[in-house]
C-alpha cells in the first residue's frame, strides 16, 4: 500500500491519500479523540501522540497536529493509516452518522431558491477546491444578505481561511448571486 501525502495551506494539518476510497458518501469532521469513537481508524490516529484532529473525505484524511514536528509524526501516522486499511477493520462503525450539514440551517422560507443557487455554486466550485487542500465548506445560513459557512478539516484554523472565505468564496458568491452582500464564518 502507498500512502500520498500533501501539504495543505494550513501548516498544522497535512493530507494523507491512501489510494482508495475512505468515505463512500459524506464527510467526517473528528476535532479531538472523543469525536473519534465513531471511526477506529480516527481512534489509530489520535493513538498516535501529538494528533488533535482528523478529517475524513471521500480519499483523503487529514490530520492536524498539536506539539511536535511533521518529520517525527508523519511515520506513526502513515504506519496507523496503513495497519488500519491492512487490518480490514470499518472505517467508521455501523452508527456513524456522517456529516452532510452542521445541524439546523437558519433562511427565510422566501429565500429559499437564493439558497439553492448558494449550496449548488458551494457544492460545485467551492467544495471540490476546498476538498483539494484538505477540508470540506458547509452551508449554515443566510440571512440579511449574509451568508454563514462552516470550515471543517484542514480549512479549520488555518491561517488563510480567512482569505479563503473573504476574497475567494465571497467575491464568486456575490457575482452570481447579487444578494449575497457579505459572506461569514459561523
Amino acid at each position: 500500500m502507498f500512502i500520498q501525502t500533501e501539504t495543505t495551506p494550513n501548516p498544522a494539518t497535512l493530507k494523507f491519500l491512501p489510494g482508495r476510497t475512505v468515505l463512500a458518501e459524506g464527510v467526517l469532521d473528528m476535532p479531538d479523540a472523543d469525536a473519534a469513537l465513531v471511526s477506529p481508524l480516527a481512534q489509530r490516529l489520535f493513538d498516535v501522540k501529538g494528533v488533535e484532529g482528523v478529517f475524513l473525505g471521500d480519499d483523503f484524511i487529514t490530520v492536524t497536529k498539536g506539539a511536535g514536528e511533521w518529520a517525527q509524526l508523519k511515520p506513526a501516522i502513515l504506519g496507523a493509516i496503513m495497519e488500519h486499511f491492512m487490518s480490514g477493520a470499518p472505517v467508521v462503525s455501523e452508527n456513524a452518522v456522517l456529516d452532510s450539514t452542521d445541524g439546523d440551517e437558519f433562511f427565510d422560507p422566501k429565500d429559499a431558491s437564493i439558497v439553492d443557487t448558494i449550496k449548488d455554486l458551494l457544492d460545485t466550485r467551492v467544495r471540490p477546491a476546498v476538498a483539494g487542500d484538505g477540508g470540506d465548506i458547509t452551508f449554515r445560513g443566510f440571512r440579511n444578505g449574509v451568508v454563514y459557512l462552516n470550515m471543517k478539516g484542514a480549512c479549520s484554523g488555518c491561517p488563510s481561511s480567512t482569505a479563503t472565505l473573504k476574497h475567494g468564496v465571497e467575491n464568486l458568491l456575490k457575482h452570481f448571486v447579487p444578494e449575497v452582500l457579505e459572506v461569514q464564518a459561523a
